[in-house]
């Protein structure tokens, strides 16, 4: 059991947190996992990848179902609990780099849980049709008629990638800057016209309860946001390899006060998402 810890808790992991968007969930269920894999005869364990995918996927389906009470009296805006992936971690060894990006991991938040599995099996981790079905209990029919409905929940057409535009450091650098310095008609420039800024503060820290949909407000509520930080004591920002991006991570002493993550999309700024949750924050 030791030797399946090691080759498959990365891969494991990886698939719960897709599915659920909470490293405290995706830890629980791969130990609840393994725990209970100590039970299992050896003979049905002669495929443990399979096996044990299985085994985390209906956990996580499971989790979805409270988990979706919980977020209908949750305080504003819902977004999943950002992660480290540095270059030599194990994760990206076994899902596609893109595919860890916090903008897709936001989208699939619109599928159903079924979905999802779905959609994460096969496009992140590279899952056949045949074994989606076996994994899920379903026909392989009814597991291609749910990726194509998750593809047209998530905008993707059947025939076009799926991959986010990467964001150069660079860029995420140029953006910081012109906030720091309250460049507001620079930060402006950097900024498509339909941007939309969602933050997560879930009830205990400051944050909009509503997505700001205007170019202008999201440059003067980010910009006045990063000032009122400053004013309340020694605030200084890094970057950080977080959801195989450059997220930007704003500390307090030692204390984590917000992650923002950039996504582009022609050239622009066009959806930024920040999260206040303290509970989001101390995996950072």
């Amino acid at each position: 059991m030791e030797e399946l810890y090691d080759q498959y808790r990365a891969l494991l992991f990886t698939l719960a947190y897709q599915l659920t968007g909470s490293t405290a969930d995706a830890e629980d269920a791969v130990q609840d996992v393994f725990f209970k894999a100590c039970d299992i005869h050896p003979e049905r364990l002669k495929e443990p990848k399979a096996y044990l995918c299985k085994m985390v996927t209906n956990r996580c389906l499971d989790l979805q179902k409270s988990a979706r009470r919980k977020r209908e009296v949750y305080v504003g805006p819902w977004l999943p609990e950002p992660i480290r992936t540095p270059e030599e971690d194990m994760l990206e060894k076994v899902v596609r780099r893109d595919l860890l990006s916090y903008a897709m991991l936001v989208l699939l938040e619109r599928l159903t849980p079924t979905e999802r599995a779905v959609f994460v099996l096969r496009e992140a981790l590279g899952f056949d049709y045949p074994e989606i079905a076996e994994l899920l209990g379903k026909r392989e029919t009814n597991c291609r008629m749910l990726m194509s409905r998750a593809r047209s929940k998530l905008g993707i057409s059947e025939d076009e990638p799926v991959a986010a535009e990467a964001v150069e450091v660079d860029w995420v650098s140029r953006f910081l800057t012109s906030l720091e310095q309250g460049n507001v008609d620079h930060v402006l420039s950097l900024l498509s016209e339909d941007v939309i800024l969602v933050t997560d503060g879930g009830g205990k820290a400051v944050a909009a309860t509503c997505p700001i949909q205007t170019r202008d407000q999201v440059a003067l509520i980010l910009a006045g946001a990063l000032q009122g930080l400053k004013s309340q004591g020694s605030l200084h920002s890094e970057f950080a390899p977080l959801n195989g991006e450059t997220g930007i991570v704003l500390r307090s002493g030692d204390k984590t006060v917000a992650i923002i993550f950039l996504q582009r999309r022609r050239g622009k700024f066009d959806r930024i998402y920040v999260v206040r949750n303290p509970d989001k924050l101390t995996r950072v």
